[in-house]
């Protein structure tokens, strides 16, 4: 099967059949971003005859193993959800040719990739088995977002939320811890909560702001215009949020920018997150957790 450049999926993505349809990102202006600099190209979308190819080597290799089926399968690239709803369902349609008992379909998802669907397309594209769609929303904080151009706003996140919630695709969300920067993360794991409070995210997933030199972010910094939050204010964000989170969520901390791994049901979990979160803050010293995010060569 054919990949481009470096492939990411979430930590809970790990079971499905990964199928490239797209290979970079449309949006390609967020300052803390330099997941897809190894890419000649800033967007590309994968040809069908490509994607048939990697459909039937896969349909193959599964044959060598028996009894094993292909339940989910996760589309690669920042955002295939930004692709036309035609073509969306024409990818939905070839993976049930291969593989009939593959039962949902996600990926990477913008804010305003679904801003470009209707509702009848989103109704569709449920039908068509899209569920469970992972969104870097990465904070409610309205500043920090538009500082780092992201692209959109709290309301949004709102406003095309409830959008799947209404057409029954279900959505998972990835936090930022540290977007906001130095003095102001309880603010943006605040503002985040009550976003999220109104909303219906299965999963929560946070990742650690790790700032590489090729990044505008890193020349923010250079000029003095953005300060970064200590390792052990992004800690004291986290448990911000767990506290101000209101909602039945599974929440993870799980990939590699967190140097302390940590996850939970809320609220069961919520007491013994905490605790964990209190103990970090304790008896971690901001020496050792700077030296493993200089330790991170590439997110």
């Amino acid at each position: 099967m054919h990949y481009t450049g470096t492939i990411w999926r979430p930590p809970y993505e790990a079971a499905s059949m990964l199928l490239e349809v797209t290979a970079g990102c449309t949006h390609h202006r967020c300052k803390f971003c330099t997941l897809y600099e190894d890419l000649p190209y800033q967007f590309k979308m994968t040809p069908l005859e490509t994607i048939k190819s990697d459909l039937k080597e896969a349909k193959a290799q599964l044959l060598l193993w028996k009894d094993q089926q292909i339940t989910r399968t996760f589309l690669t690239g920042a955002n295939p959800f930004v692709l036309k709803a035609s073509r969306l369902l024409e990818i939905a349609d070839l993976i049930r040719q291969y593989f009939p008992e593959c039962k949902t379909i996600g990926c990477f998802s913008r804010i305003t990739d679904i801003t470009q669907k209707t509702d009848e397309d989103l109704q569709k594209l449920h039908n068509a088995g899209y569920d469970c769609i992972t969104i870097g929303i990465e904070t409610g904080d309205d500043k920090a977002l538009s500082f780092m151009h992201k692209g959109y706003l709290s309301e949004d996140i709102l406003i095309q939320c409830k959008r799947l919630d209404q057409a029954g695709i279900h959505y998972h969300f990835f936090y930022l811890t540290g977007i906001s920067g130095a003095g102001r993360g309880r603010e943006s794991a605040r503002a985040t909560a009550e976003i999220c409070n109104q909303l219906h995210p299965l999963i929560i997933g946070a990742s650690m702001l790790t700032i590489y030199p090729t990044s505008e972010l890193y020349k923010e910094i250079q000029k003095g215009t953005w300060q970064e939050e200590t390792e052990l204010e992004k800690y004291q964000e986290l448990k911000t949020l767990i506290q101000n989170l209101q909602i039945p969520v599974w929440f993870g901390a799980l990939g590699a920018s967190n140097p302390i791994p940590l996850q939970g049901t809320l609220p069961k979990d919520k007491t013994k997150v905490l605790s964990l979160l209190d103990q970090i803050l304790k008896t971690t010293s901001e020496e050792d957790l700077q030296t493993y995010r200089k330790t991170l060569k590439h997110l």
